[in-house]
């Protein structure tokens, strides 16, 4: 037993949050959508094109793809921690350190983009339109640059054609990459300072009680939200928004419980025996035992029988 407080203390508030009734996130608009989109990140690893040629849109759209995962990998990072906060830069950003380890030593991050993308049922055919909604948002395409001006207007456009490109075709959407916009877009909303700072994802960059925010708008649900989604969905898609947000948000926390508590990190599939002693064991202070416990064996306190 450590002496750090217990895993299901209410973590400590965030003042900037205040106390009495959370603010009404911000509305959605095109800069902060695709900065939460990770876009920012796309700029830089957009290939230079050779001398008086144009640039190529599929290379567009595999640095806009890269920086997707990227973000992706942060976001599942301040998600995990949020059910099960460590000694890692993701707890301490969110402001729940623990001494113990968590989700993070129990390599959680991996196991819900894993989890999320392979077995989770939320079909293409929901999650392309869902994302197509997403990033169409709303007015002009503007990227904060990374100094707190523009990024210059060439490789904007470069990023928004690569990001349509992307989502125009039929490829597969993985779901985590559904999940990370959702509650990166959020994030924005509900503290936009989020866009800029340490990590990829604005998610990752909440404190404790503004992650809890975005959680709270998405089971809500956030009228502004349902609604730019509903609008740009195709039927018979409409109007079933709502309740596919409900769904994820309560899914999210279950699964990602059940990666910090699970044997997965320490699995070896081609032996079927675990590599080391995984960290759900060590938080709860579990010891399999192959024999059983004495005191499950039998009836209760050596009893032969029960009398009604």
């Amino acid at each position: 037993m450590n002496d750090s407080p217990s895993r299901v203390s209410p973590a400590p508030s965030d003042p900037a949050a205040g106390s009495g009734p959370a603010p009404d996130p911000v509305p959605l608009d095109r800069r902060a959508l695709l900065g939460a989109a990770g876009l920012l990140a796309a700029v830089p690893l957009l290939p230079a094109p050779p001398a008086a040629a144009a640039p190529d849109p599929a290379a567009d759209a595999r640095a806009v793809r890269r920086a997707l995962d990227a973000v992706t990998a942060d976001t599942m990072g301040g998600l995990a921690v949020f059910v099960a906060p460590g000694p890692d830069p993701y707890s301490r950003a969110q402001g729940t350190p623990r001494r113990e380890p968590g989700a993070i030593e129990a390599k959680v991050p991996a196991f819900l983009v894993d989890a999320l993308d392979r077995f989770l049922p939320f079909p293409d055919q929901i999650a392309v339109p869902l994302v197509r909604a997403l990033a169409q948002g709303a007015g002009p395409l503007r990227l904060p640059g990374a100094a707190g001006g523009d990024a210059p207007g060439a490789a904007v456009g470069r990023v928004d054609a690569g990001l349509r490109r992307l989502l125009d075709n039929d490829a597969t959407i993985p779901l985590s990459g559904v999940v990370a916009l959702l509650l990166n877009v959020q994030a924005v909303r509900v503290h936009p300072a989020s866009v800029a700072g340490p990590f990829t994802a604005p998610f990752a960059r909440l404190p404790y009680a503004r992650k809890a925010r975005v959680f709270h708008l998405l089971e809500g649900p956030d009228p502004a939200l349902v609604g730019t989604l509903d609008r740009r969905l195709p039927e018979p898609l409409r109007g079933s928004v709502s309740g596919l947000l409900r769904f994820l948000a309560g899914t999210l926390l279950e699964v990602t419980a059940l990666g910090a508590y699970s044997e997965w990190a320490v699995f070896d599939p081609a032996t079927r025996r675990l590599t080391g002693r995984p960290v759900g064991w060590q938080v709860s202070g579990y010891t399999p035992s192959i024999d059983g416990w004495d005191e499950y064996r039998g009836y209760y306190q050596g009893r032969r029988k029960v009398t009604g």
